[in-house]
């Protein structure tokens, strides 16, 4: 049985609100001293301002409603709200030269 909080983001959000929960379970949204990033499955997404530079959020959602959010901000907003952000005391732009 999931915590009554899961449900409700998983009810919310669907699959992307599921992908969101596993990222900060498996601690990968980072923050830096200039970002906050997101580990995905691929390659690393910057959420900035609330806003992604995933495809999802740049193709697919619908900036006119707020509560569309790819599954990258939804994690930064749970990671935030848990206190689970691993914190990095470096700036992610010297960082991301060597990824």
């Amino acid at each position: 049985m999931k915590p009554p909080i899961v449900a409700r983001i998983i009810d919310l959000h669907g699959d992307r609100g599921r992908r969101a929960i596993e990222a900060v379970a498996e601690g990968r949204v980072k923050r830096y001293r200039d970002f906050t990033v997101v580990v995905g499955y691929r390659t690393e997404h910057i959420i900035e301002d609330g806003g992604c530079d995933c495809q999802d959020a740049t193709y697919n959602l619908d900036t006119s409603n707020a509560d569309e959010r790819c599954w990258h901000a939804i994690a930064v907003d749970i990671a935030d709200r848990v206190d689970r952000v691993d914190h990095h005391d470096m700036w992610y732009s010297d960082v991301a030269e060597f990824l």
